[in-house]
């Protein structure tokens, strides 16, 4: 095929190898068979594989990351949730230059028992249990905690496959990616903290956004610039949603706002001599209920009022929305949480390490 008279040619070629021959086919090809045979078994495993695959979903590892700042341990939350909040960000990148199918789009035979808007490669849900349980499992301190992390990322690594919500190349790589990237934070963690820790106002905030800003700036340009006139290939026979470049854009800026202001928020509360976890019962479950009301109100405003926008405007509401969210939780919640006596501020005296925002200080 020769290009059109008066395209760029390297912009024509971009285009042609991104869209018009996507290199995974072959492997989509391939793959299909497994998922139609698993599919086969029966849809008895739909409901149980439902309920576990949401152990890797977003909504529910919000939650997880709530409940260990706010009323276990601040120190391991504030690490938890930039890790996770980070591989978030890497997979929607990855998922916003790869522009890869479903199962259930790529092929009308198999089951889409989940719904999803964004591309498929690699899996979220995937990455996310690897970090998140991976994490806990490995910083938690409790023997058991490795072998429950293992169990539930090997559950959802499955249920993705068989809920035909992607490949078992999709979910490879999200065990690859997830796995790197928790090694990275196990590995380099303290070292960062610590610089974090050294660095002026200045130099933290250029720091902070240059990390949640550039992704987006390189994703709406790819897509824009490179991407432009992409379609649902015809190749594609499944139902494929109506935007999932779109979707996949929100998803980025999502992430990467939630990113922006946790960082902010965690960097302020360690200014003003972080927070401890510790407490009754009773003031656990009260901070809990408070913290997460707000963050409840914050998102239905935010609906209310921006819920019609679409395209990158969308994308760019969502971003101030998370990171509105994330500020509340990890600055301005634990800070009210001190002022009204649901929680303290850690006490020098006592030899622990559990609520220190460094590592290195006591509780």
């Amino acid at each position: 095929m020769s290009a059109l008279p008066g395209a760029d040619p390297w912009e024509y070629a971009l285009h042609a190898s991104a869209v018009e021959y996507p290199p995974l086919d072959a492997l989509w090809e391939a793959e299909i068979v497994p998922i139609r045979w698993l599919q086969g078994l029966g849809d008895w495993l739909a409901l149980p594989l439902g309920v576990l695959t949401h152990l890797g979903s977003q909504s529910v590892i919000i939650v997880v990351l709530a409940v260990v700042f706010w009323c276990f341990d601040s120190r391991l939350g504030a690490r938890l949730f930039v890790v996770v909040a980070a591989s978030g960000m890497v997979n929607y990148l990855c998922k916003s230059l790869l522009y890869g199918a479903r199962p259930s789009w790529f092929d009308a035979h198999v089951k889409a028992h989940a719904d999803h808007g964004s591309f498929g490669i690699p899996s979220g849900h995937t990455q996310g249990a690897m970090v998140t349980w991976g994490y806990l499992g490995l910083r938690s301190g409790r023997r058991v905690m490795p072998w429950v992390a293992v169990a539930v990322i090997a559950l959802v690594s499955f249920s993705r496959i068989y809920l035909g919500a992607h490949f078992i190349s999709d979910v490879v790589a999200g065990l690859l990616l997830g796995a790197a990237v928790l090694w990275a934070a196990l590995r380099w963690e303290d070292r960062i903290a610590r610089w974090w820790s050294g660095l002026t106002t200045v130099r933290w905030v250029g720091c902070a956004l240059a990390v949640t800003l550039l992704p987006c700036l390189v994703a709406a340009l790819w897509q824009s610039l490179v991407l432009g006139s992409w379609e649902v290939p015809a190749e594609w026979i499944g139902a494929a949603p109506t935007d999932p470049a779109g979707h996949t854009l929100t998803g980025l800026y999502t992430v990467s706002g939630a990113l922006l202001g946790g960082i902010v928020g965690f960097t302020l509360l360690a200014g003003r001599g972080w927070y401890s976890a510790q407490g009754t019962v009773v003031s656990k479950i009260a901070r809990f209920v408070l913290g997460i009301s707000v963050v409840v109100l914050i998102q239905a405003v935010m609906d209310v009022f921006f819920g019609a926008t679409t395209g990158l405007s969308a994308s760019v509401v969502s971003f101030v929305a998370y990171a509105a969210i994330t500020f509340w939780a990890s600055y301005v919640a634990p800070e009210l949480f001190v002022r009204s006596g649901l929680a303290r501020r850690p006490d020098p005296s006592r030899a622990s390490v559990s609520d220190a925002p460094d590592g290195t200080g006591s509780e």
